[in-house]
């Protein structure tokens, strides 16, 4: 089973509890306005990745790890090759000493994911799902909008996630990652932050060449 994949990153401390790793997918059939992720959007086929070869990645990932974030892209509109991911960590995460817990955004709503996507929910701990809304940013912790929920779908995903579903997004919201050819943010914005960023960079004679969040 192969899966698109537009990046991996550890450590990841802006998406969810604890240090934790992130997996983004390739492909979004929603495409929300006002979106900051629009490298992701494209399905491209040169993307595939075997499901086994991700999977492996996070085997090397440090026994401290807390949790694995599943962003996108949409990661449902990949459904098979999702659900063989998420059965890969699974299984990966009960060979180990620490709890691991599985959270994935969705622009889709709760009730199609709960009507369509069972066997997925089945293996996360936590989900936030629904479009962005530009006009209704920022959201609560870990969201982009208002409008967006936390739910947590496990046990240990009530246990870690349950005083997380009304808090405030404070001030981290964003980290920065390269992979030498890109440098690419991580987390959730709040309206005008990459502007501020930008800014800053600019200040230092640093400039994007090109910018997936612009409009």
């Amino acid at each position: 089973m192969r899966i698109r994949i537009n990046r991996v990153h550890y450590p990841v401390v802006v998406l969810g509890y604890g240090r934790r790793a992130g997996i983004w997918t390739q492909g979004c059939g929603i495409g929300c306005a006002g979106c900051v992720s629009r490298d992701t959007w494209d399905p491209d086929p040169d993307t595939e990745v075997d499901v086994a070869a991700v999977a492996q990645w996070c085997a090397g990932l440090p026994a401290d790890v807390d949790g694995i974030t599943i962003s996108g892209g949409e990661p449902f509109d990949q459904p098979e090759a999702f659900l063989a991911l998420l059965e890969a960590l699974h299984v990966w995460r009960a060979g180990r000493d620490r709890e691991v817990d599985l959270l994935a955004y969705s622009g889709r709503s709760p009730a199609v994911l709960r009507a369509r996507f069972g066997a997925h929910l089945a293996l996360l701990d936590a989900v936030i799902p629904g479009r962005f809304v530009a006009a209704q940013a920022p959201g609560l912790r870990w969201r982009g909008s208002a409008n967006q929920e936390l739910i947590p779908l496990s046990s240990l995903g009530h246990e870690r996630y349950d005083a997380e579903v009304d808090r405030p997004a404070g001030t981290t919201r964003i980290q920065v990652g390269t992979d030498g050819d890109r440098i690419y943010h991580i987390g959730v914005p709040a309206p005008g932050d990459l502007t501020a960023l930008e800014a800053a960079m600019a200040r230092r004679g640093l400039a994007y060449e090109e910018a997936s969040w612009r409009s």
